[in-house]
């Protein structure tokens, strides 16, 4: 899994001069989207307001249009700013893997740890198929070219059952990790209703297994299900 946060994400400039923001600058848009984060996850897109985000920021109303021109400016680059972070604490756990499903392994492991942290992340992507369906589709294709392409380069090496379709198996692979999350992570609460810290270790091994049995090379199998479409 290859996760790449490298710099499809734009530069954040002031909607008001179109420059390049400072610091300070940098420091009170971060704030502003901690603060969508968590009004948005409470309260959805549609409950949700410019004034209940800037008083959770702490932040004057008129400062937010320095940053930000509209309510659904802020939320799409909420979705953008989740997915970076998400890919980066994938990309982080994947760090010396000595194998591809060790890789894989890892990767699910820094995905879900961010989940746990930011359980956001779930229902702020799901808002976005009906208030930004162009931004939905950034968040999952941005995930999807990077399994994608260490799928590929795991076949070349021999780690990846070169059968398999690695468009196919990245949006799979996907798919899975985000139900294991909101079943095991957003669903699942203790006696006193707060969520899980950390995923299961015994889920998080039965998914390795199912990982590693789906994408170990096999002998004499079939040629690639792209050729024998």
């Amino acid at each position: 899994m290859s996760v790449s946060v490298e710099d499809e994400d734009v530069t954040p400039v002031s909607s008001a001069t179109g420059r390049p923001l400072t610091k300070r600058g940098e420091a009170t848009r971060r704030r502003l989207l901690e603060a969508a984060e968590t009004v948005f996850a409470d309260q959805g897109y549609h409950e949700a307001s410019i004034v209940k985000i800037t008083e959770r920021a702490g932040i004057g109303l008129g400062t937010f249009y320095l940053y930000f021109d509209s309510k659904q400016a802020i939320f799409e680059a909420l979705v953008i700013d989740l997915n970076r972070r998400v890919r980066h604490s994938m990309s982080e756990a994947m760090a010396g893997a000595s194998s591809r499903l060790e890789a894989e392994r890892a990767g699910f492991a820094g995905f879900f740890r961010f989940t746990a942290a930011h359980p956001a992340l779930y229902r702020v992507v799901r808002e976005a198929e009906f208030v930004s369906p162009e931004t939905l589709r950034l968040h999952y294709t941005r995930i999807v070219e990077g399994y994608e392409a260490g799928l590929r380069a795991a076949q070349g090496s021999g780690d990846v059952d070169p059968a398999l379709d690695p468009e196919v198996t990245a949006w799979a692979l996907m798919g899975m990790g985000e139900l294991i999350g909101m079943r095991f992570l957003l669903w699942e609460r203790d006696a006193e209703g707060r969520p899980p810290a950390e995923l299961d270790p015994a889920v998080m091994a039965s998914m390795s297994t199912l990982i590693d049995n789906a994408l170990a090379p096999r002998t004499g199998g079939p040629t690639s299900t792209k050729e024998s479409r």
